[in-house]
């Protein structure tokens, strides 16, 4: 689990958009980009701001997808040969 904090209340509400609506979520911080479901927010009133940590399961990457079969090539002037 990834644990963020942060004093935006728009980013707060974006994560918890994204926790009730069951999307993922992108958090970059320091360089490092997270992308999961936000599994909980909790609002900390112990400073004189108030700041919201962000709780995120991180989701696994996906594999690449095998190449896919060119498609076949027509030629449409070979039609009118026949």
């Amino acid at each position: 689990m990834f644990t963020y904090q942060t004093t935006d209340r728009k980013e707060a509400r974006r994560f918890r958009m994204a926790q009730f609506n069951g999307r993922t979520a992108t958090i970059r911080s320091a360089g490092a980009t997270v992308t999961g479901r936000v599994r909980a927010i909790v609002e900390s009133k112990s400073g004189a701001t108030a700041a919201w940590v962000v709780t995120i399961v991180p989701d696994e990457p996906k594999a690449a997808a095998p190449a896919a079969r060119p498609a076949p090539r027509l030629c449409f002037a070979a039609e009118d040969d026949f």
